[in-house]
């Protein structure tokens, strides 16, 4: 009788363990795997990185994820611990088959295709030029990062390209109004390479935004309040940096968020970018599904324009994202930085503002 009492307690705990982990799993998914929607993601709010907290962090940019209920809301930029010698590919939202699509985000050895999205901190559309395993050891490209050389010594200066076509923080690939990239070799290279999906930390940071009413698009109408944190879920204090405007005015959808659900799909990445062309100006927050132009990317010849974040202790204002061609396999050196087309930013006690930049006609 007693063997009895003291099992069903054990057997209880167990199951209310299982269920836990399975509505914490399903939560995820619902927000990160299969999802499509008929209206399109707000732009990418204009935000500074916070400060790396020690060695062994990665960058993991925001972006706009899905809830049936409340609609788009932002999950904020974070460090999190790295797994060693992985690189984070972020997620993207792609327009495809009269939905956007999301391509959820994952780790492996390389960078693979994230939608050409210019989501800043050395992502530029293509790749990953904020740093570099050495080893077991991951360095931080300081001229793209924000590192304080006081707790961080493994550190480099390396200048890096971001492709320009067109200004704007449009912030999904294809349709109308997207970025118009395709996978390079490179990408769909990395694309077959082991994969690990996002780490614990990661999710409970996105199913804890998913709960914050001021990071639903609806109530900040593109301008969160908290658009990056220094780690995961502190979604308060001094290291919480806010959105300093919208990436684009904001229109709010016709239909609700029910309505604006598209049926659960099994899309992965990369290669189920659509194909179209589109105004990537044209992405004024939130946009109805459009039947996309027909056209074709050009990945042919880079545009240089220049992408130069300065580093040590100051946050570093994310760049406006852009469409990405294909790069040169060779390193290629950046020019000098053209002049802005936007108002100054004031500069914070934190550091230096990104310039905004006019693109090169090809």
């Amino acid at each position: 009788m007693k063997t009895k009492r003291a099992v069903c307690p054990l057997v209880f705990a167990a199951f209310m363990l299982c269920f836990l982990l399975s509505v914490s799993s399903a939560s995820f998914a619902e927000v990160a795997i299969g999802i499509s929607v008929r209206v399109g993601p707000p732009a990418l709010p204009v935000y500074a990185q916070p400060v790396c907290p020690g060695p062994g962090y990665f960058w993991t940019p925001g972006y706009w994820a899905w809830n049936d209920d409340a609609g788009y809301y932002w999950v904020p930029g974070t460090w999190v611990i790295a797994p060693v010698g992985m690189l984070w590919t972020p997620g993207y939202w792609g327009w495809g088959g009269g939905f956007y699509l999301w391509h959820p985000g994952y780790w492996g050895p390389h960078v693979g295709f994230y939608g050409g999205i210019n989501y800043g901190f050395g992502y530029g559309g293509f790749g990953y030029g904020g740093g570099e395993w050495r080893g077991r050891s991951f360095y931080y490209n300081r001229s793209v990062t924000n590192v304080n050389v006081t707790h961080v010594t493994n550190v480099y200066n390396k200048t890096v390209i971001v492709n320009n076509t067109t200004v704007n923080r449009v912030s999904y690939n294809g349709g109308n109004g997207g970025v118009m990239a395709r996978p390079t070799r490179q990408e769909q290279a990395a694309e077959r390479e082991p994969h690990q999906m996002a780490v614990a930390a990661q999710t409970q940071h996105e199913q804890a935004a998913s709960h914050n009413r001021q990071l639903f698009a609806s109530e900040n109408h593109g301008r969160p309040a908290i658009a990056a944190t220094a780690r995961p879920a502190e979604f308060s204090g001094r290291n919480v940096v806010a959105a300093k405007a919208a990436g684009a005015p904001y229109h709010a959808p016709a239909i609700s968020p029910r309505e604006a659900r598209g049926p659960s799909t099994n899309v992965n990445r990369p290669g189920n970018a659509p194909n179209g062309r589109g105004n990537a100006n044209s992405n004024n927050g939130f946009q109805k599904f459009g039947q996309p132009q027909n056209g074709t990317a050009n990945n042919n010849r880079p545009s240089k324009t220049n992408d130069n974040w300065r580093g040590g202790n100051a946050a570093h204002a994310q760049s406006q994202p852009h469409s990405v061609s294909q790069p040169r396999q060779n390193e290629r050196k950046m020019n000098a930085p053209q002049k802005s087309n936007n108002p100054p930013q004031p500069h914070q006690n934190r550091g230096h503002e990104a310039e905004s930049r006019t693109p090169k006609g090809r």
